[in-house]
């Protein structure tokens, strides 16, 4: 572009020149403007390690600094706090919210000999854990890492424009080169180079460099309308040519609200009865799943001498009666053994209650699909994009929640780097989108050739290391989206198409002369 302005102020067109340099320097300010991106988010993911970390030397137990932790020491847990690095659980029994580093909303049951993650908290009893890792080499700095490598590998990759433009400028300058040389040795020297001048102007690829920023843009900017943030032109270029999007299922195909789904009793006692009853006790528990509960039976009374046994379960008294509640593998589920098997095979975490030692219930919890999923899956079928759900949760309750959504490659029990290894494999093959919303998806989002954070409630990391974001959670955006970034991509082509074309038809009449007079017009 610099090269072809000269050519025309040497030619004595220098109001075409300015008119050409000005052009595209404001296409190039508006994509620019498009692609400011806030890189805080990423580094906001250490902040979910604490400062410092309680370590146990012998009967003592002292704080050090988490940068100063090692491999082989000895973590003391307490209930509320984060885990400082990567470990396996040495003495107690806990429920470990993962939430963060896994995007799993229902809380893990760890006992002696479980691994426990770097920003996990725990929520009940005090754990020991033995670090298997340092406190700046784990889990979080591993995906501060993966996001930042992958970011960095995608930045290489070069937009339609300039993939055309790279071997075009090269080719016209040397055409140039040889019309001035050979035509001087033949002709007029000031003839032929006057013409050799001509057909850098008439080369000058300022229709392709105009028309593609341009077009980006406006798209951008209607898509913003329908709740769909695209951060450059490259990810709007990339959107179109999608032919496979990786989901997340916490958060993104859910709801991201752990509900009662299904109440089992025995004969002698009523659905209501077993809600009641444990929802009285779950009052008194911060656990995710008492939530659940308590919101299914509001109106329950609160029970009386309430202690809760880490890892298990809660016990109190309701009405002179013993009330227990807790997880099957701590409380029998008796004559309900087949139907708890049942609910956890359709992806259901199922509590027990039994009252004054004797089974009278069981209640599934699940986060249930959003309502527009399926709907959404057969809509990207039909537009012929390929479905696969990543998620770091059960193989189990992956597959139960895949059947329901319609989503036949389910890949489950998923660490965010291994989310990121499998988008590696899918983008090997065909243009690959990664949806997601929590700090576990980062890498994968990073990775894919096209990451989407879901949600303005999204974590900062995710939103940070997307290149879409959607500001809304109705998934029936993603095709609406795709269809839209496929026009706009449509017509981006046919831009490039009719500017080639110009060029084509141009650089003969350049070096015939026959377009020695308006030769700068084009632009």
């Amino acid at each position: 572009m610099t090269i072809s302005a000269i050519g025309a102020v040497l030619l004595g067109y220098v109001e075409e020149a300015a008119a050409l340099a000005f052009l595209y320097s404001i296409a190039e300010a508006l994509e620019d403007k498009a692609m400011d991106r806030a890189r805080a988010g990423l580094r906001a993911l250490l902040d979910l390690v604490p400062e410092t970390a309680t370590v146990k030397q012998g009967e003592a137990m002292i704080d050090i600094a988490v940068a100063d932790l090692t491999a082989g020491q000895v973590l003391v847990v307490r209930p509320g706090e984060r885990v400082a690095t990567d470990g396996v659980v040495t003495l107690g029994n806990s429920s470990v919210d993962t939430s963060a580093v896994t995007g799993e909303s229902i809380p893990v049951e760890l006992a002696p000999g479980d691994e426990i993650l770097a920003g996990s908290i725990n929520t009940s009893g005090v754990l020991e854990v033995e670090t298997t890792a340092s406190g700046t080499d784990n889990s979080l700095t591993t995906i501060v890492k993966l996001v930042e490598q992958a970011q960095a590998e995608k930045g290489d990759r070069a937009r339609l424009a300039d993939r055309i433009a790279r071997p075009l400028v090269p080719g016209v300058l040397i055409l140039a080169l040889l019309v001035a040389v050979i035509g001087s040795l033949l002709g007029d020297p000031e003839l032929w180079i006057t013409r050799a001048l001509v057909v850098l102007v008439a080369a000058s690829p300022c229709a392709l460099a105009i028309s593609v920023p341009v077009t980006v843009v406006s798209a951008i900017g209607e898509a913003s309308k329908f709740g769909v943030v695209i951060k450059s032109g490259a990810a709007f270029e990339r959107f179109g040519g999608i032919r496979h999007i990786a989901i997340d299922k916490t958060g993104t195909l859910t709801r991201n609200e752990p509900s009662v789904i299904e109440v089992l009793t025995i004969p002698e006692a009523s659905k209501e009865q077993v809600l009641g009853w444990a929802a009285s006790l779950e009052r008194h528990s911060t656990h995710p799943l008492a939530a659940a509960i308590t919101q299914a039976a509001p109106g329950a009374a609160a029970a009386a001498d309430v202690s809760e046994t880490a890892g298990h379960g809660i016990t109190g008294q309701i009405d002179g009666a013993a009330i227990t509640v807790g997880s099957p593998r701590w409380l029998n589920a008796g004559v309900l053994t087949d139907q708890v098997i049942a609910l956890e095979n359709e992806g259901m975490t199922v509590v027990i209650v039994h009252r004054d030692q004797v089974l009278v219930g069981a209640i599934g919890v699940r986060d249930e699909l959003r309502a527009e999923v399926p709907e959404v899956i057969r809509t990207l079928a039909q537009q012929h994009i390929g479905v696969t759900m990543l998620t770091g949760d059960n193989p189990r309750t992956a597959q139960a929640l895949g059947a329901q959504a319609g989503i036949s490659d389910v890949r489950a029990d998923l660490k965010p780097a291994d989310k990121a290894a499998a988008i590696s494999i899918l983008t090997r093959s065909q243009p690959t989108a990664m949806i997601g919303d929590g700090i576990n998806d980062a890498p994968a989002l990073a990775t894919a050739d096209l990451g989407i954070a879901m949600g303005a409630a999204g974590s900062d990391a995710a939103i940070e290391s997307a290149d879409v974001a959607f500001t809304g959670n109705d998934l029936r955006l993603i095709p609406q989206a795709l269809a839209h970034t496929r026009r706009g991509r449509a017509i981006i082509n046919q831009n490039i198409i009719l500017s080639l074309l110009i060029i084509v038809v141009l650089l003969p009449l350049a070096i015939t002369g026959a377009f020695l007079a308006t030769g700068a017009d084009q632009g």
